[in-house]
């Protein structure tokens, strides 16, 4: 055996020969297996076309079954309507059931009291007793107005088709087998409902319309009502009784509760399903002009059968084609690799340090050749590659100054950093410095103190600490987890526009008692939008302190208009405004056109944040010159 495996190892021929052994063999195995897959997929597209070929026949000899039965009903109705006396219905619903084949039993009723002669009710009912023979009674007295074959019509005011059901009613000529009727309601030239015409089918002889014909031995039509109840099926215990959701197996077999579902809400299509333990093809369609849903199960094992017998040929065939392979994989191998043996002998020069030597160049065309010419050409690109080695070199020392510049960078922004803790700390320092030197002062003077002095006081602190609240939640939106609190917000809340607007004006005036702040609107008060109002107040609000803080003291505006699609809130203020040179920085967080100036740089930038995310974008309007106009918009989604 190590004999064996030291031959395999220094025989290259032999490592070829099971190379290309291994490659064929799996392409080999591989193309037979797609065959036999594509195989499979083209026997079951076929079958699907099959299955709903057929079950569209059957559908059209449903069709013409029903038709027939509806066009008995309906040629006579007119002539009923004109001549609806006792005898003239006797006449008809015999009339009716002799000259069409299809039809098992007529009543026609009458509405109560309508022939006092006869009592409360009259119905005259025909029925097939045999292929020649029909029987015309008038039917012993019975409560037929709650019948669902008299209510459904009466109730609709159209003819419809009634599922089947037991026509067995004591002291009266009853069918034998279940029927399913198609019944309409008759009226006379006022409009007044006159009775009921009932024809009936027998849903034994619809059964053998429908399994005349089946693609496969072991296939089977079923036919389904409204509520998933079997009215053809071939296992009879099922019938009427059953439906397709009460089976015993319902659970271990879902996909059969979903073709019930398709099947009763009157879809068409197709599915597999496991049905009694088998997978089967369930073609499904609704019966035109009725609640019924027809379909055709074919089981896998009668559609895959012939492909079943497939592995007979495929088995000797794969054996004998891999003895082929085998074989002429050898004999190719052994012929191609003879040439080798020369360009070893030139190799092992080149081993022995001989560099100088040039492998020559060949003109032969098939992998020897090639690899002759390959080794040439690896030697005349060493000196190639010591110019790459030297290229490589220069580009390194050019990466290296762009280190060099991106650690500067960073320097540059941990100084950034620090200047901004140094002004964060200037700016929150300040008001508590404020507030703390005031409550020193209350504790020590409150008693002796004037109520002026006192609110002048407490105002002070209170207009400090709003200050300070302000800058700790800007500080916290700028944050990540304020960004992901605001992206998982809601954005769909009822938001009145004016009171939003309104509430901001009030709290901007916590901090500016003495502002007036003009406020303007061509919007009704119950007028909405959906949005989110945390973040629009918050976007609105710091627009108009910005504009509160910077005005003249005297002309702030905030006013609310609508244009086709969107909402405006427009703060207009008159002060010194903002320089052009500015403009693209002033959304920029922690960004301050004064570095000396009251704030963090951050009221701007989370207010366009804000308004983004919300849908919308805060702007400034550039050509307004008498301070500052920011217009925040939003999307209009009214509610």
């Amino acid at each position: 055996m190590k004999n064996i495996v030291r031959h395999i190892r220094q025989s290259l021929s032999l490592k070829l020969s099971l190379g290309i052994l291994l490659m064929a063999v799996t392409i080999f195995v591989v193309s037979l297996g797609i065959l036999f897959i594509q195989s499979r997929k083209n026997i079951k597209r076929e079958a699907m076309e099959r299955a709903v070929s057929e079950l569209n026949a059957t559908a059209q000899r449903v069709y013409r079954y029903l038709g027939t039965v509806e066009t008995a009903t309906n040629s006579n109705a007119w002539s009923i309507n004109k001549h609806f006396q006792p005898e003239t219905l006797l006449e008809y619903s015999y009339r009716i059931v002799a000259q069409n084949a299809n039809v098992s039993g007529c009543s026609i009723t009458a509405e109560p009291d309508l022939f006092p002669q006869y009592g409360k009710y009259f119905s005259a009912y025909s029925i097939r007793v045999d292929e020649d023979s029909v029987t015309t009674v008038k039917e012993g007295e019975y409560d037929y107005f709650s019948k669902v074959w008299y209510k459904t019509p009466t109730e609709l005011g159209k003819a419809c088709w009634i599922d089947p059901f037991d026509d067995f009613n004591e002291g009266t000529l009853s069918a034998q087998d279940m029927i399913a009727s198609y019944c309409m309601p008759l009226y006379d030239d006022d409009g007044r409902q006159l009775g009921v015409i009932s024809t009936d089918l027998s849903l034994a002889k619809l059964s053998e319309v429908i399994s005349a014909e089946k693609p496969y031995p072991h296939a089977y039509f079923i036919m389904l009502g409204k509520e998933g109840h079997y009215y053809v099926h071939p296992d009879t215990a099922r019938l009427v009784k059953q439906t397709i959701f009460n089976r015993d197996d319902v659970h271990y077999h879902p996909d059969v509760v979903a073709v019930g579902h398709e099947m009763t809400a009157g879809h068409e299509g197709a599915m597999r399903v496991i049905v009694d333990g088998e997978p089967s093809l369930v073609c499904y369609q609704p019966v035109k002009g009725t609640h019924w849903s027809l379909a055709l199960i074919c089981p896998e094992s009668d559609i895959l059968y012939n492909y079943n017998q497939l592995k007979y040929i495929i088995t000797p065939l794969l054996l004998i084609g891999l003895v082929l392979i085998m074989l002429l994989c050898r004999r190719i191998v052994t012929n191609a690799i003879s040439p080798l043996n020369r360009l070893v002998e030139q190799s092992q020069r080149i081993a022995a340090g001989q560099y100088d030597e040039q492998i020559p160049h060949t003109r032969r065309r098939d992998v020897v050749g090639r690899l002759q010419n390959s080794f040439a050409t690896m030697q005349e690109s060493l000196n190639r590659h010591v110019s790459d080695i030297k290229r490589v070199n220069a580009e390194t020392e050019q990466r290296n100054e762009e280190l060099q510049q991106a650690r500067l960078l960073a320097e540059e922004a941990g100084r950034q950093k620090a200047a901004f803790t140094q002004d964060m700390t200037h700016q929150i320092r300040t008001p508590l410095n404020i507030i703390m030197g005031f409550a020193q002062v209350l504790r020590e003077n409150i008693e002796g103190m004037p109520k002026d002095e006192l609110r002048s006081i407490t105002d002070m602190m209170n207009h400090n600490a709003m200050s300070l609240n302000r800058m700790v939640l800007m500080l916290y939106d700028s944050s990540e987890t304020g960004h992901s609190e605001e992206l998982r917000s809601k954005r769909h809340e009822r938001v009145p526009c004016n009171d939003v607007a309104r509430e901001c004006i009030s709290q901007t005036q916590l901090h500016f008692p003495d502002l007036p702040i003009k406020f303007e609107t061509t919007l009704k008060d119950t007028y909405c939008i959906h949005s989110n109002r945390l973040y629009l107040m918050r976007s609105l609000r710091e627009v108009l302190y910005n504009a509160a803080k910077y005005s003249d003291g005297q002309h702030v505006t905030l006013s609310v208009s609508k244009t086709k699609a969107t909402v405006r809130f427009i703060t207009e203020d008159t002060g010194p405004g903002i320089s052009e040179e500015y403009h693209h920085q002033m959304f920029m967080p922690f960004t301050k056109v004064d570095n000396l100036s009251e704030g963090l740089g951050l009221g701007l930038p989370l207010s366009k944040r804000h308004a983004r995310n919300l849908g919308g974008d805060l702007t400034l309007d550039t050509n307004y010159h008498a301070g500052c106009r920011f217009i925040l918009e939003l999307p209009i989604s009214v509610i």
